[in-house]
């Protein structure tokens, strides 16, 4: 006996709305996080120990949120998907507007740590998405969704940058909560709850059985047991280590490119919108893709592409080309994500899938500590360029690595 999904009750238009809160909520995220270290000095703290406090707030939101994803995604499998997004949503909401309230640094570290405990809207929506349709319309749900991510997150830093400039850095998580609620509200009210059927031998389907109460433990052993889930969580890592590696040193790349970080900020965030951009045009093309030839093929194909972009990215081209490939990067780089869960639906019991989208985004949350930390070392040690070039060779590896897998696997 199989467990399914039940693709007839919410279908598409569950996937629609989700993929709206989710927006909302990357809006929301990108609005507040480039900003922090301006708060910081606003509440008080001296320019020399900002990028101390900006590290201590950024880090202690991936550690505890990669602490809590499995536990957050197993309660999801035992008592809903839909109940974990609206804990999630709620919790972040609140936390966004007492975040608003503080008045010191120690404060703001609390109140980020408290993000951390409430996070899991991502996993849980991603679950529900991909639970919300049949197998052959995963890769196309999943990349609604991803594009949806990515607009988020290009519309983010603009719409908080113009924000503060108008009325100051409290308001924009006054703001924030406030989409955070209503996206949340929009979820309680619209979104069904993807059921789930058994299929007996006979090919009849009839109401699964209850979820089986199991350990943490057992959780990570059944992972264990299935190699190709355990690659999956390595190459989550690997690309959020790979992310969070260029994005908080494109700002000084661009200073170190054009002699003076005079504008830097703002010519680096625009490079980054317009990658993203360009993402979210391709991100359906490479899901057909791999609907037609294999998801583990298409992730092999965009590591290989954004591993050739990065190492022309290491050479001195100049600013102006080095926005013609951040827009190559942008292209090739969105499709990895998608394809990835897809390949985790596919290869994941709808019974298991929460814990699962939990273990991936705990593997996301410390490749998101790990990255930054990374960079520094290279480009304190041998320069900046040299993390463009490095990463560049990874991503080539574990593109062949990638390739590999689709042999075995698909």
């Amino acid at each position: 006996m199989s467990t399914i999904a039940d693709d007839t009750r919410g279908g598409m238009r569950n996937v629609w709305i989700i993929t709206a809160a989710m927006t909302v909520l990357a809006i929301c995220y990108t609005m507040i996080i480039p900003f922090l270290p301006i708060y910081l000095l606003e509440l008080g703290v001296p320019k020399a120990d900002v990028a101390l406090w900006a590290g201590l707030v950024f880090g202690i939101t991936f550690l505890i949120a990669g602490i809590m994803a499995p536990i957050w995604g197993k309660i999801a499998d035992n008592k809903g998907k839909k109940r974990m997004a609206l804990r999630a949503g709620f919790g972040i909401a609140v936390c966004y507007v007492l975040i608003g309230l503080v008045t010191d640094q120690y404060q703001l570290l609390m109140g980020r740590a408290l993000v951390g405990f409430a996070n899991g809207f991502y996993p849980a929506a991603m679950t529900m998405v991909s639970l919300s349709v049949d197998e052959k319309q995963v890769g196309r749900a999943l990349g609604i969704f991803q594009t949806g991510l990515i607009l988020g997150n290009v519309i983010g830093p603009f719409l908080g940058g113009a924000v503060e400039s108008v009325v100051g850095m409290r308001p924009v998580f006054y703001v924030s909560g406030v989409a955070v609620l209503i996206a949340t509200l929009a979820v309680l009210f619209f979104v069904k709850e993807p059921k789930l059927h058994a299929v007996g031998t006979d090919g009849k389907e009839q109401p699964a059985q209850p979820t089986k109460s199991t350990s943490l433990r057992e959780d990570f052993k059944a992972v264990q047991q299935q190699p190709v889930l355990v690659r999956l969580l390595g190459i989550f890592f690997f690309m959020q280590c790979v992310i969070m590696m260029l994005q908080p040193i494109l700002a000084l790349y661009v200073g170190d490119m054009q002699g003076t970080m005079e504008g830097a900020a703002i010519i680096s965030g625009t490079i980054l919108s317009i990658g993203g951009l360009a993402g979210s045009l391709t991100t359906n093309l490479w899901v057909r893709l791999g609907e037609r030839r294999g998801y583990f093929k298409t992730i092999s194909y965009c590591m290989m592409g954004s591993g050739i972009v990065l190492l022309l990215q290491s050479l001195p081209v100049g600013i102006w080309w080095f926005g013609v490939l951040q827009v190559l990067i942008g292209s090739c780089i969105v499709g990895i994500n998608p394809s990835l869960s897809a390949a985790v639906t596919l290869n994941t019991d709808p019974s298991f899938r929460g814990r699962m989208f939990g273990m991936t985004t705990t593997a996301q949350q410390f490749g998101s500590m790990v990255g930054p930390v990374f960079a520094s070392i290279v480009s304190t040690y041998v320069g900046i360029s040299y993390v463009f070039s490095i990463t560049g060779l990874l991503l080539l590896y574990m593109g062949f690595q990638s390739r590999k897998l689709s042999k075995k696997h698909e």
